[in-house]
């Protein structure tokens, strides 16, 4: 994987926390674990997504089944498409 710099600027209570953790949770480096961090927030955000869509699909009522005049409608349109590309392909 390829890596770039970012520098930032710490007071120096957060600078010492850093360097505890490090010896503290065995990261190699400050970075290693500034790394651990962003990945755990990427990750909270992620679950928080999937989260919202969940709910927004619970929200938005009760879907169909496989077997209903829309879906048989819909897979139709596609079989349909479907023979049109195969007979234009021969």
């Amino acid at each position: 994987m390829a890596t770039s710099t970012l520098h930032i600027s710490l007071p120096e209570s957060l600078k010492r926390f850093v360097a505890e953790q490090v010896e503290k949770e065995r990261y190699s480096t400050p970075s290693d674990f500034i790394q651990a961090l962003i990945r755990a927030e990427q990750k909270r955000q992620a679950e928080k997504r999937l989260e919202e869509m969940v709910a927004e699909g619970l929200e938005s009522g009760r879907g169909m089944t496989l077997d209903s005049p829309e879906w048989n409608a819909f897979w139709r349109r596609i079989d349909e498409k479907n023979a049109i590309k195969s007979k234009k392909s021969e």
